[in-house]
């Protein structure tokens, strides 16, 4: 298990007023030679391409050569050389793990997943992942610098990274946006960089890899329309988008507005109750919204709320015991909430908590292997039995690995498939 990071919430990035700590740039065009999977291609490597990874992580002395003899080779000829980042083969764990005791099969156990092909070529955090069928898409984000507008595609079946292109109106880069799933497209929404913030809404067909941009402003064809914001939420339902929460530069917000789909038009819905709040999480289930953590700025919050989308009532559960969470990621396994890392207000953590959702209450479960290490910011998805974590960061760097959770079918899995949330 990883060392515990120690970061005081007011050190937390884009917290207050949610204004980022470091300065944006576009997108750069080369790749990144600095990430863990780099993989130099063949025609910018002078002799031997390969990187070898130490038992701590870092590349070993014949990286640095190989990356003098491409950086001579660049000089000599008076062109920056193209690099490429694909492996052909999958990079094994690493070498301690070997020694990791092997888990019993009823206990959820961690590892970090062999991934190969067109790897990402920088760090990422304030991300979205969004699965169709069994592809994850990854959208925007930024490393510890800049901000993306890229798409990486992740197959969970064979762990093959793939790096494709998109036509059409594309969107400028953003971090701490939405991504929802509708009929095989991509609704993003709000996010920015630096200190812009978006209200605007793009949408990516995943089948033709179009991005549209349906309205200039949402006001063509409703007068009212949210506030520029990002670290908000959102969910489908009945139609319609559901957007709860964020911030927008200069305060948090505990706004809902909905978003249909078939008119593509925003509207206000008056039902906030909870404070003010970014960086938590939502879950459809059923008919209901549920909303876990965030913080305004000040607090982190350990509050669980719920909101019925066809009476628009609001409900503060009554738990037994909590956990703040602001960054974190919370993903529907069954009749769970799989509530993982994130920062409690103290610190960058990395247990994981599973909230029940018939009886609305946390349970102690176990867990096995090597867990990501602790970071908030990143995202999660379930797929072929599988948590699948998408980088993050710790307080100090971003990451780009990727961590799965095999989840035992008879601990894990859903025992109860017909429920529904009653509060």
């Amino acid at each position: 298990m990883g060392a515990t990071v120690k970061t005081p919430l007011s050190d937390v990035p884009e917290h207050g007023p949610f204004t980022p700590t470091t300065p944006d740039a576009a997108l750069p065009a080369h790749h990144n030679p600095n990430s863990p999977y780099f993989t130099p291609g063949p025609s910018s490597v002078t002799g031997s391409s390969a990187t070898l990874i130490a038992s701590n992580g870092k590349s070993s002395t014949s990286r640095s050569k190989s990356s003098t003899s491409r950086k001579q080779s660049s000089s000599s000829t008076g062109r920056s050389s193209t690099l490429t980042s694909s492996r052909s083969s999958p990079r094994l764990a690493q070498i301690h793990e070997k020694d990791v005791p092997i888990a019993p099969s009823t206990i959820m156990y961690w590892s970090r997943a062999p991934v190969y092909g067109a790897c990402p070529t920088r760090t990422m955090r304030g991300h979205t992942v969004t699965l169709v069928d069994s592809m994850v898409w990854v959208f925007g984000g930024c490393d510890d610098k800049e901000t993306a507008r890229d798409i990486y595609c992740f197959d969970v079946e064979t762990m093959q990274w793939s790096h494709p292109t998109t036509t059409g109106d594309l969107p400028p880069p953003s971090r701490a946006h939405t991504a929802t799933l509708v009929d095989r497209k991509l609704y993003v929404f709000g996010g920015g960089q630096s200190a812009s913030y978006s209200d605007a809404v793009y949408i990516l067909d995943t089948v033709t890899r179009k991005w549209t941009k349906p309205i200039s402003s949402a006001a063509a064809v409703h007068p009212e329309i949210p506030a520029p914001r990002r670290a908000h939420t959102a969910v489908y339902y009945n139609g319609k988008i559901w957007v709860f929460g964020g911030g927008n530069g200069m305060m948090a917000l505990n706004d809902v507005w909905t978003l249909d789909v078939a008119k593509i038009g925003l509207g206000a819905d008056e039902c906030g109750i909870p404070s003010p709040r970014g960086y938590h999480t939502a879950n459809l289930v059923g008919n209901m919204m549920i909303v876990v953590g965030g913080s305004d700025g000040k607090d982190c919050f350990a509050e669980v709320w719920c909101l019925n989308l066809d009476t628009l009532e609001w409900t503060l559960l009554d738990l037994p015991e909590s956990y703040k969470r602001l960054s974190h990621t919370s993903t529907q396994v069954g009749s769970y909430l799989f509530i993982q890392g994130g920062h409690n207000g103290a610190e960058y953590i990395n247990d994981i908590r599973f909230f029940n959702l018939v009886n609305l209450q946390f349970e102690p479960r176990p867990t096995a292997g090597i867990p990501p290490s602790p970071r908030g910011y990143h995202s999660a998805i379930l797929a072929d039995s599988r948590l699948w974590v998408f980088g993050g960061y710790n307080g100090s760097s971003a990451y780009d690995d990727v961590y799965v959770a095999d989840l035992a079918g008879g601990s894990y899995l859903p025992q109860v498939t017909s429920f529904s949330v009653e509060v």
